[in-house]
């Protein structure tokens, strides 16, 4: 099984590079969602990195609805063999394959749908998700929102039809850290009780220590236990912005913010450099 722990750590170290070599990108968030991203493509999901299809029959899909994390994306998905990791140095420049917010125009395997406007992702995951039943595909779509994009509504459309429809075969995450652009959730927009729309809305609640690969496996193993009851998923994961760069985290401000060469050297010498930069 992979060490996962060091893998995160490397991708926290892609993100600050990627980001800072453009000065220009979303690392707080990215830097929240390494422990998830990390598992899901190392341990849990069951993808085929060499021969990417836009189709992904017979296997997971995984959508990202809040792309402006995606440097957190496009490492992990670059350390899982999708495409070269030296690409990750082409970030944000012209003719990119890796955009601010992932696109599909340019065919960058592990990308199926483009993602930044917010709110749109819970609605393209159910889409998928019921084509796989159509299609009689056993496997699962992952969608990955932030909580500020929850003070979109079509995501409670997008909620209250799969809820309606009973997508058993869909799971959504809400990366839960209170924090958004304009400062922290509540106090922008809240959302509160989060946990009570959902489960109103006819999905299955589960609760889960975005920082912990322990409660991801004891929640995912709970889902799995579960997914006979007819329902969609919907994880509240509660992470911290910034997470792992002592600097970064407790604020709102690395939301879009890139490091300057002596916050970069401070923020890397807090992460172990585990499996050798790009």
């Amino acid at each position: 099984m992979a060490d996962l722990q060091a893998i995160a750590s490397q991708v926290r170290r892609d993100i600050l590079r990627m980001v800072h070599a453009v000065s220009s990108g979303h690392p707080g968030g990215s830097l929240g969602c390494a422990d998830l991203l990390t598992y899901l493509y190392n341990e849990r999901l069951t993808i085929n990195a060499r021969a990417f299809s836009m189709d992904g029959l017979n296997e997971d899909l995984f959508f990202l609805s809040n792309g402006h994390i995606s440097p957190v994306w496009y490492s992990v998905l670059a350390r899982s063999g999708f495409f070269p990791i030296e690409e990750l140095a082409t970030f944000r420049k012209i003719s990119s394959r890796l955009q601010g917010h992932p696109s599909v125009d340019k065919n960058l395997p592990g990308i199926r749908m483009a993602s930044g406007s917010l709110g749109q992702g819970l609605s393209v995951a159910i889409g998928a998700a019921t084509t796989k039943k159509l299609q009689a595909d056993n496997a699962m779509v992952y969608c990955l929102m932030g909580d500020g994009e929850l003070q979109e509504g079509q995501v409670w459309e997008a909620a209250m039809y799969a809820g309606s429809k009973k997508i058993n075969n869909l799971i959504g995450i809400i990366d839960y850290n209170n924090r958004q652009i304009d400062g922290d959730v509540s106090d922008v927009m809240g959302i509160m009780p989060l946990s009570d729309k959902w489960t109103a809305f006819g999905w299955d609640v589960y609760h889960m220590d975005g920082h912990s690969f322990d409660s991801m496996r004891e929640v995912f193993a709970a889902i799995d236990a579960n997914k006979s009851n007819g329902m969609p998923k919907m994880i509240i994961m509660k992470t911290e912005m910034g997470k792992g760069v002592d600097f970064m985290m407790g604020t709102h401000k690395w939301h879009g913010s890139a490091p300057n060469d002596e916050q970069l050297a401070t923020a890397l010498a807090q992460l172990p450099e585990t499996l050798g930069d790009y």
